[in-house]
């Protein structure tokens, strides 16, 4: 979240910018209740200390009649701090529902408006394919190669659910070893995470596990929900940590499945693997101070665009406009892959995407460093990427490595994991 007082004392500037973001958060409202809040505060505290001062005097009363009513005194002013107590808890809890709505700033750079106002900064070096035959979209090619069941996945867990088949599977463990292996060599701490975090984390990073528009799966009868991504669990596991300055940047990167509703999803999209109920991604996280982030938010979109570089699958970077920005991040970049399947002549489609979310969620999970010689903390700055998210990156293969006898090149980065070259249909 954002601070409080600065929401506080700048609120044209918040409003403008939720209104970039296409937030309704009512920083109007928030600024006047917090203004009331820290009136009734003041009057709390000096209540408090004329209750002291009166409670000091007692033993000083001159007889038995003055000290009975030096302390009907105390009592009543005890009584009147209680009830304002009550009004500053109820303000404040108003207030921070307000707060909790508002999104992060966003960076001067980033592109203002809508999903039509994305800004193409960069292209892969691998151009989209040539084909001189009839592109198939994943889902024929998989059906031809037996690389998988998505009836079955419905019949077990309902639409939107898929078992991946054969040579997917070793397709599915190879990207995850290729992402991993550059990670490491890259300082990053390799991390497996619970699939399951309790909602206050999820709150935590941002992420809305109950309610109306939420798109978490949420276990009944308790305060846990399936994460929709490690960044969840990474960034839950130092909650309320304090980092010496010597610690950071720490780089992370994590496995995990991940779970979406999908709620509202439709059209061609949710065809096949593009958008579906669980898959399998690696996942990268920082925690930094303020002055390194903007720096490592490049270098998270570097590794991203080395490893689809690696794939040899055609991309584009994309700057994401305010309006996409989702709540905690600054600045956001999508990779797009090129995927000749998707419409009448291919169409560009989302398979990572990585954010600087500043201070916003080390606000909400307490996190911060210490600097040297200086007393108090200061909170950090946090950031995430996709490495690899398993069913898109397998899409991105298998549509742009797909040969005209029907079989798929294995990209050369992959070939050590596979043991193979290219993907057959099964004999």
């Amino acid at each position: 979240m954002l601070d409080r007082r600065f929401v506080a004392d700048n609120v044209d500037l918040v409003t403008a910018n939720c209104r970039n973001r296409g937030s309704a958060a009512d920083v109007a409202r928030f600024g006047d209740l917090d203004r009331l809040r820290r009136s009734l505060q003041a009057d709390v505290d000096r209540l408090n200390h004329e209750a002291g001062r009166v409670s000091r005097s007692i033993g000083q009363a001159a007889d038995a009649a003055e000290r009975e009513a030096r302390k009907a005194e105390g009592r009543r002013l005890r009584e009147e701090v209680a009830a304002l107590e009550d009004r500053v808890a109820k303000v404040a809890a108003e207030s921070d529902e307000i707060l909790r709505q508002i999104p992060n700033l966003t960076h001067p750079a980033a592109p203002v408006g809508g999903e039509d106002s994305a800004v193409e900064i960069r292209r892969g070096r691998t151009p989209p394919p040539a084909f001189g035959f009839a592109a198939r979209d994943h889902v024929e090619i998989g059906a031809a190669l037996r690389l998988f069941d998505f009836e079955a996945g419905a019949r077990v867990a309902g639409h939107g659910f898929y078992f991946l088949l054969n040579d997917a599977v070793l397709l599915e463990l190879a990207l995850q070893r290729y992402a991993l292996d550059l990670l490491v060599r890259e300082g990053f701490t390799a991390m497996t995470t619970p699939d399951l975090a309790r909602d206050t984390i999820l709150e935590g990073t941002g992420f809305m596990p109950r309610g109306d528009e939420t798109q978490i799966y949420s276990i009944s009868g308790s305060d846990l929900s399936l994460v929709a991504t490690a960044e969840i669990t990474l960034g839950g596991a130092f909650h309320e940590r304090i980092f010496e300055p010597d610690e950071l940047p720490l780089k992370l990167c994590g496995i995990s499945h991940c779970f979406r509703t999908e709620a509202g999803a439709h059209g061609k999209a949710t065809r096949g693997l593009y958008r579906v109920h669980q898959f399998t991604k690696v996942e990268m996280f920082a925690f930094a101070k303020p002055e390194e982030s903007e720096a490592l938010h490049d270098l998270l979109l570097d590794l991203e665009c080395r490893l689809f570089d690696g794939l040899e699958i055609p991309y584009r970077v994309i700057d994401t406009p305010s309006g996409d920005l989702g709540g905690p991040a600054y600045r956001k970049f999508d990779l797009e892959a090129w995927m000749p399947g998707r419409g009448a002549a291919g169409e560009w489609g989302e398979v990572t995407s990585t954010s600087n979310c500043t201070d916003f969620q080390a606000r909400r999970l307490a996190v911060r460093y210490k600097k040297p010689g200086e007393k108090g903390t200061h909170f950090v700055h946090t950031l995430n990427g996709t490495a690899i998210a398993v069913s898109r990156a397998i899409i991105a293969i298998l549509e742009n490595h797909q040969q005209a006898d029907g079989s798929v090149r294995v990209p050369a980065a992959l070939v050590p994991w596979m043991g193979k070259d290219a993907l057959r249909s099964p004999a």
